[in-house]
C-alpha cells in the first residue's frame, strides 16, 4: 500500500497511467481507424465514473482499511464471495490484461523495430517484473507518474505532426467519413451503438474503475481520503486527453494512409511520420505505457494473491513474511505472463473491442454486487454469491457461444442471436439478471448481521463504533471536493454535446 501515504497528484497520474497501456494506444488508434471517434465515449465516460470512486466508493474502502477489493467483499458479504473476486480477477489479469499488453507491445516494436514478438514481449516482462518486484507499489506509483508525462509527451507530438501532414482539422474532417466525428451512432450499429454506450459503459466502468483491485489500489495507498478523491478528480481530467492524442492519430492515420487496417494505424504512423529521434520518443512513449500496465498488473495481482489467499493459509504471518510473499508471487505471475507469451498471437487483431467485449461478460455481476451492497443493507452473501455464479455461468456461456459461432454460424435463431447481440447490450442484460438474482435471493434468505453493514453502507455510514471520519463528508472547506468535480462534469457535458 505504498505506506498509505501517497499524495493526490501521484495518484492521480497512475491511475490514469495504468489505465493507458501499449494495447490502449495501439487499439484506440485502431478503433479510430475503423470506426472514428465513438470509441472516445469510454474515454469520457470514464472521467465521470472516476467520479463515482472517488466520492460513493472510496469513503468505505479507506474507512474499512482493506488491502484489496475481495477482503472489502468478505467484510460485506462472506468469504466465499472474496475467494470468488481474487480468483476471477486473477485469472482475469493473466488472460485478459498481461497477453495483451505483450501482443500490443510485441506487435510495436515489430513494426517499428524489426524485433521478434515473442523476445520482445519477454525482454518488456522481464524488466517490468524487475523493478515491480524489487520496488513494490511506491515504485510502480512515481515511475508511473514519470512515465505519464513521457507517454503525453510522445503522443502529442506524434499528433501534432500528423495533423500538420494531413493538412489541419478542416482537410482532415475532408479526408474520412463524415460520421467519424460523431459520438453516437445508430441503435442498430454493430459495434457502438447509442444504447449501449449510454447504459452499457457504465457498468462496464464502474467495474474497471470502482471495483477492480488494478485501478483501486492506487486510492487505497492515498494520505486521506482527500488526497484520495483528489487524485481521482485529477485523473478524470487526464482522461479527456486520450481522445484527443490517441483516437486522433488513428483516424489521422486512415486518411494520410487509407490502405492500413485497424491495429496497424499507431505503429504505421510512428514508422512512416516521424523522424529518426522523434520516433524514439514515440516509441518511449509506448513502452512507458506497456510497463506501467504490467507493473500495475503484477503488483495488484501479487496483493490479491498475498492477502486473499497466502494470509489465509497464514493468519499469523509478519509484516515481512507478507511483502516477501508478495514478492513471490510477482515472481509467479511474471513466469505466467512468459508462457503466456507463445498464445499472444492468436488474441484477436481488434484489441480495443476485444478488450471491452472481454469485460462485458465479466464485470456485470460484480458491478451489481458492489452497488447494492454499499446502497441497500438488504441485500445479503447467500445473494452475493448467487449473483455472481448466475453472472459467470451466463457470461461464459456467452463466450463460448460467441466463439463457436464464429467458426461454425449457427442456425438455430435463439442461439444465433443470443451469439451475435451486441457486447454492451448484453453488459445490460447481463447486470439485470445479475441484481434480480441478488435482489430475490437475499429477500427470500435472512437478513445480513449487523457488523456486514455498519460503516460498509450508506444507511448505517454513521454507526457509533464504525462511523466514518467527518472529513469524509463535510466538503465545505476544501475547494477541490466542490469546484474540481463539478468543473470537471461541466467540461465532459460539453465535449460530448459538440461532438454528438
Amino acid at each position: 500500500m505504498a505506506g498509505r501515504n501517497v499524495g493526490w497528484f501521484a495518484i492521480g497520474a497512475s491511475l490514469f497511467a495504468s489505465n493507458i497501456s501499449s494495447e490502449h494506444i495501439i487499439g484506440l488508434a485502431g478503433a479510430g481507424a475503423t470506426s472514428g471517434m465513438v470509441s472516445g465515449s469510454f474515454e469520457w465516460s470514464a472521467s465521470v465514473i472516476v467520479l463515482i470512486l472517488g466520492w460513493v466508493f472510496v469513503p468505505f474502502y479507506l474507512k474499512s482499511k482493506v488491502f484489496t477489493m475481495p477482503e472489502f467483499l468478505e467484510k460485506r458479504y462472506n468469504g466465499t464471495a472474496r475467494w470468488y473476486l481474487s480468483i476471477i480477477s486473477v485469472i482475469a489479469y493473466v488472460i485478459t490484461k498481461i497477453s495483451v499488453t505483450l501482443f500490443a507491445g510485441g506487435l510495436v516494436l515489430k513494426y517499428v523495430l524489426g524485433w521478434d514478438m515473442v523476445t520482445s514481449a519477454i525482454i518488456l516482462v522481464l524488466a517490468t517484473g524487475l523493478y515491480t518486484i524489487l520496488g513494490g507499489l511506491s515504485a510502480v506509483i512515481y515511475t508511473e507518474l514519470l512515465q505519464t508525462f513521457v507517454l503525453i509527451g510522445g503522443a502529442v507530438i506524434l499528433t501534432l505532426l500528423g495533423l500538420h501532414e494531413v493538412g489541419g482539422i478542416s482537410q482532415l474532417t475532408q479526408n474520412v467519413p463524415s460520421d467519424f466525428f460523431h459520438m453516437f451512432r445508430p441503435m442498430s450499429d454493430p459495434d457502438f451503438p447509442w444504447t449501449g454506450i449510454l447504459f452499457g459503459i457504465p457498468i462496464l466502468g464502474i467495474w474497471y474503475w470502482c471495483t477492480d483491485q488494478f485501478i483501486v489500489q492506487r486510492v487505497l495507498s492515498a494520505k486521506n481520503i482527500k488526497h484520495a478523491q483528489g487524485g481521482t478528480v485529477f485523473s478524470g481530467f487526464l482522461k479527456i486527453l486520450p481522445v484527443f492524442i490517441l483516437l486522433f492519430p488513428g483516424i489521422i492515420a486512415k486518411a494520410l494512409y487509407p490502405e492500413i487496417s485497424g491495429d496497424q494505424a499507431y505503429p504505421v504512423l510512428v514508422t512512416r511520420l516521424l523522424p529518426v529521434g522523434l520516433k524514439g520518443i514515440a516509441i518511449a512513449s509506448l513502452l512507458a505505457a506497456l510497463m506501467s500496465s504490467l507493473a500495475s498488473c503484477f503488483n495488484s495481482s501479487s496483493t490479491l494473491l498475498t492477502m486473499d489467499i497466502y494470509s489465509k493459509f497464514r493468519p499469523n504471518a509478519s509484516e515481512k513474511q507478507l511483502v516477501n510473499a508478495g514478492k513471490l508471487t510477482t515472481v509467479f505471475l511474471v513466469m505466467l505472463g512468459l508462457l503466456w507469451v507463445p498464445l499472444i498471437k492468436y488474441i484477436s487483431s481488434g484489441l480495443y473491442i476485444y478488450l471491452q467485449s472481454v469485460q462485458a461478460y465479466i464485470s456485470p455481476p460484480i458491478t451489481a454486487v458492489f452497488l447494492f451492497g454499499v446502497f441497500w443493507p438488504r441485500v445479503n452473501g447467500k445473494g452475493a454469491i448467487a449473483s455472481l455464479l448466475t453472472g459467470l455461468f451466463i457470461g461464459s456461456f456467452r463466450l463460448a457461444v460467441e466463439v463457436i459461432h464464429k467458426q461454425s454460424p449457427f442456425a438455430w435463431a435463439p442461439l444465433k442471436l443470443f451469439a451475435e447481440i451486441n457486447f454492451l447490450h448484453f453488459a445490460v442484460f447481463l447486470f439485470i439478471i445479475s441484481s434480480v438474482v441478488l435482489i430475490v435471493v437475499s429477500l427470500i434468505t435472512e437478513k445480513p448481521a449487523l457488523e456486514k453493514v455498519k460503516g460498509l453502507t450508506f444507511k448505517y455510514a454513521k454507526s457509533d463504533d464504525v462511523s466514518l471520519d467527518k472529513s469524509t463528508l463535510d466538503y465545505k472547506d476544501n475547494r477541490i471536493n466542490i469546484f474540481a468535480p463539478v468543473s470537471l462534469l461541466v467540461v465532459i457535458a460539453i465535449l460530448f454535446i459538440t461532438f454528438f
